[in-house]
């Protein structure tokens, strides 16, 4: 969509909206949710998969949880991967179900980076990153929490492989049925590692300046643009998220910048955590992010109904992504048009397990 958006007094939380040529019936988006339920071994989608995320149709659009590129890319066990057969079968399951329900799917493309370990990873290899900074904290693995590692940084020649893993991914979508792709380059992964400069310190064409921070990201774009038509893919961004301890010198500045640099595509949307999900604190003006970007804007963090329809009506945003109010209620929708009581999540089911607190969370009068 260009800058000709829409001004009518008449569009709330649920009007119609059309992205890509794909009619979404509402602007009520399911963000991505880690929820750690892939098959083991080979983080392969299943059948409780296809479940929760069918039940969760009547969203204007779904984003799934993270899917990472490659299994180099993986930074928590048992997450799902668009890269081997067994994965695009078990996906195209998932969107087959979603489908059947009337419902639109994209898949979020992941390069965990140097948030991983090396006991997660092929031949016990060391995590990449932009540069060798270790994050503070502890890195998920198979055996409990162990801090992180110091990552290795990627070589300037290795970077034409990371972007290759994305095209491949990008067209393994394609063939597991999804209808579009976002691009996850937010909360301290691997693009974002590029993109801030409390994670990239380098001096070659990807680090310093605004424009080679953005450089691989960008090119990572156009890879997965080779696969799908413009309008079908999103971004993801964070602009001053300190999750996987983050941080950018002038968040605003580099953001405006990357907003920018995103325009001129044809994309389908941005979709821009606003706030730091930690403190839960916002620091910097979104409106001019959003006005640099010349598509729809997705907004996220901690919107309940009121926030989203004054961000709707007010022009502050085209669509809203709600997290945890979807994860433990699959009809969040009509629950918010009829202003019925939400189920609260039980975040002791959050992460791995089987499908107690994933898909037996109740529907309105059930």
């Amino acid at each position: 969509m260009s800058k000709d958006r829409e001004t009518s007094a008449d569009i709330d939380l649920f009007s119609p909206i059309t992205l890509g040529g794909l009619a979404l019936p509402n602007r009520v988006i399911m963000a991505p949710l880690t929820r750690n339920r892939a098959a083991m071994p080979g983080n392969i989608p299943q059948a409780m998969n296809a479940r929760y995320y069918a039940q969760r149709a009547g969203a204007g659009l779904i984003i799934s949880e993270a899917t990472q590129v490659a299994a180099q890319g993986i930074g928590y066990p048992a997450t799902p991967g668009i890269h081997s057969r067994e994965q695009v079968q078990g996906w195209r399951a998932v969107t087959d179900a979603v489908h059947e329900k009337g419902g639109h799917i994209f898949v979020q493309l992941w390069y965990c980076g140097r948030i991983s370990h090396p006991d997660l990873l092929p031949d016990h290899q060391q995590p990449v990153s932009a540069s060798a900074i270790t994050p503070a904290g502890e890195a998920v693995t198979m055996e409990g929490m162990k801090p992180f590692v110091e990552p290795r940084a990627l070589a300037t020649d290795e970077l034409p492989g990371i972007v290759d893993l994305y095209r491949q991914a990008a067209a393994c979508a394609r063939d597991a049925g999804f209808d579009g792709v976002e691009i996850h380059a937010a909360n301290g992964y691997l693009l974002d590692q590029f993109l801030r400069d409390g994670s990239n310190r380098r001096d070659d064409n990807y680090g310093g300046s605004l424009e080679n921070r953005s450089r691989l990201l960008l090119e990572v774009l156009d890879a997965v643009l080779e696969s799908w038509e413009p309008g079908r893919v999103g971004v993801r961004i964070s602009p001053e998220n300190s999750f996987n301890d983050m941080h950018d010198s002038d968040p605003q500045t580099t953001f405006n910048y990357v907003a920018k640099a995103l325009s001129g595509r044809g994309l389908g949307y941005l979709h821009v955590l606003e706030g730091d999900m930690m403190s839960g604190k916002t620091g910097i003006d979104y409106q001019p992010i959003r006005a640099a970007f010349d598509g729809y804007y997705m907004a996220n963090n901690a919107y309940d109904k009121a926030r989203a329809q004054a961000a709707i009506t007010g022009g502050a945003a085209d669509m809203v992504a709600f997290g945890k109010p979807f994860l433990a209620n699959p009809d969040l929708v009509e629950r918010l048009k009829q202003d019925a009581e939400l189920n609260k999540p039980n975040e002791a089911t959050f992460y791995g397990g089987d499908e107690t607190g994933y898909t037996d969370y109740p529907t309105l009068g059930k």
